[in-house]
């Protein structure tokens, strides 16, 4: 269980780093369902990003920090959430996005239960 929890963590933190340099790039505008959220928001959600995609490495080179990798996917999984009610409060018909962010969100969820329950850190 803890490889799988690994080869996760590293394909979370991979994604979520990408996505944070898409935010670098995009504005919010690139995704009409998101028009709400601030620019300087959108902003600043990259750079929480980058931080949860290094805290979900981090107990890799370093035990003491270990804690960080759980609290990092539960704060990713709620960004996904937060997406998802956005673009349903926006009234856009289109579920991809949602479906999309609610995997994300899920194993987001996972690999938090999995690092404070079933393959804690030690």
């Amino acid at each position: 269980m803890n490889i799988f929890l690994w080869v996760l963590q590293g394909l979370l933190a991979l994604h979520t780093a990408i996505g944070a340099a898409w935010k670098f790039n995009n504005s919010e505008q690139a995704v009409p369902s998101l028009n709400a959220i601030p620019h300087g928001v959108w902003m600043g959600m990259s750079v929480v990003e980058l931080l949860c995609a290094v805290g979900l490495v981090v107990p890799a080179f370093y035990k003491p920090l270990a804690f960080l990798a759980p609290y990092g996917a539960i704060l990713i999984a709620a960004e996904m959430l937060a997406f998802c009610a956005i673009h349903l409060a926006s009234g856009d018909n289109n579920m991809g996005p949602m479906v999309y962010w609610i995997i994300v969100a899920a194993i987001c969820a996972f690999i938090a239960y999995g690092r404070f329950v079933l393959s804690p850190f030690s």
